[in-house]
């Protein structure tokens, strides 16, 4: 097993676009680590750096305790789980398995066990005679992952394994690579676009966009305490919502003040945005910090009118969604809500869970936010 340590690696394809802008990230042995961030955001382009499927443009990378930016990919000790499987067609599952092994001079009674071993892990052992066209995608999936298996890799690579399952198979199969890894112990490095995945897969996450790391952290602490206004719409489902307005000062309260809300900012906040009345911000507020107004609940403040346009009942929730003025916010509410279609209403905020964020989509609250 091995920690790998990526220094300020950048790669510029010829044209001058750069894909990776000074990357440094350290992922510490036997962590599961995912890079996610929507497409073009430089993630399969690090994965396939450390691979060495990519040249380096500047900085290092190194593998335990060695410097691999000259060394080819056979010899970085690393196994690569691709998007489309690569399986050989005219081969059985079995000897897809070997192949790596059989190449390398491993005597045919170690590969035996070494295929076998992770067939039993994955759950494969019944397929071992058909051919890829035999199999499903995720059973195609499970003889990718084995085939890195038998390797018994350093690192894992895995560049969006799932992407071509269905939406019932990820599920499977995000469960299936959980177990692997908490099975197997060894470090991985595992791409995807999707937040969802990530989310249930890291032990940390690594968001970018636009070649830079924009917030490196747990999959909790991303949720809670987004550092900017890209991660803070990125991660989640349904998204964050976001009101545009500015802040004002009176009688010692801060409030914001959009063209259709006036709420009161909690008093913790005060220290991090007292800067003045009149600063243009935006006001973040995930769906689950909206609900209908009660009858204990304190209007002064903290409401917001509203009307429900849209109503997607989910079984365990319902998820609404309202036009305040120009604007449109998504609730998550408990399924047995009173909310109806085109129902004008009124909604909670709870004000100690939203955040702040500056014409630069920094966010001035997240370190004062209640954790």
């Amino acid at each position: 097993m091995a920690r790998v340590f990526i220094d300020k690696v950048t790669k510029i394809y010829p044209g001058g676009v750069t894909a990776v802008d000074e990357v440094s990230l350290e992922i510490q042995d036997k962590e599961l680590l995912v890079l996610v961030g929507p497409s073009g955001c430089g993630k399969s382009t690090t994965l396939r750096m450390v691979a060495g499927l990519e040249e380096i443009t500047d900085g290092t990378i190194t593998i335990g305790d060695r410097v691999v930016n000259d060394v080819p990919p056979k010899d970085r000790d690393i196994a690569m789980v691709f998007q489309n499987y690569a399986l050989y067609p005219h081969m059985t599952v079995y000897k897809n398995m070997a192949f790596g092994l059989k190449l390398r001079g491993y005597p045919k009674a170690e590969i035996e066990e070494r295929v076998l071993d992770a067939a039993r892990i994955l759950g494969i052992e019944e397929l071992l005679e058909r051919k890829p066209k035999q199999l499903s995608g995720g059973q195609r999936q499970r003889v990718a992952v084995g085939r890195a298996i038998v390797r018994k890799p350093k690192v894992f690579l895995f560049d969006e394994p799932l992407s071509n399952l269905d939406a019932k198979l990820r599920v499977e199969m995000r469960a299936e690579l959980n177990k692997l890894h908490t099975s197997l112990q060894t470090t991985m490095i595992y791409v995807t676009h999707d937040q969802i995945e990530a989310m249930t897969l890291g032990d940390r996450i690594v968001v970018m966009d636009q070649g830079k790391i924009q917030q490196v952290a747990a999959p909790i602490e991303l949720y809670d305490f987004p550092v900017n206004r890209f991660v803070a719409s990125f991660i989640g489902t349904p998204p964050m919502n976001f009101i545009e307005g500015e802040l004002q000062s009176d009688n010692g309260t801060i409030w914001f003040q959009s063209s259709h809300s006036r709420l009161a900012m909690p008093e913790n906040y005060k220290s991090s945005l007292e800067t003045g009345s009149g600063r243009k911000v935006g006001l973040g507020i995930r769906p689950e910090g909206l609900h209908e107004i009660g009858k204990d609940d304190s209007k002064e403040g903290t409401t917001i009118k509203a009307t429900a346009n849209v109503l997607e009942p989910l079984g365990d929730q319902t998820i609404v969604y309202l036009s305040v003025g120009d604007s449109e916010l998504i609730a998550r509410l408990d399924a047995h809500s009173r909310v109806g279609l085109n129902d004008e209403v009124e909604m909670v905020v709870n004000m100690q869970k939203v955040h702040v964020f500056d014409e630069s989509g920094v966010n001035l609250t997240v370190s004062v936010r209640e954790r």
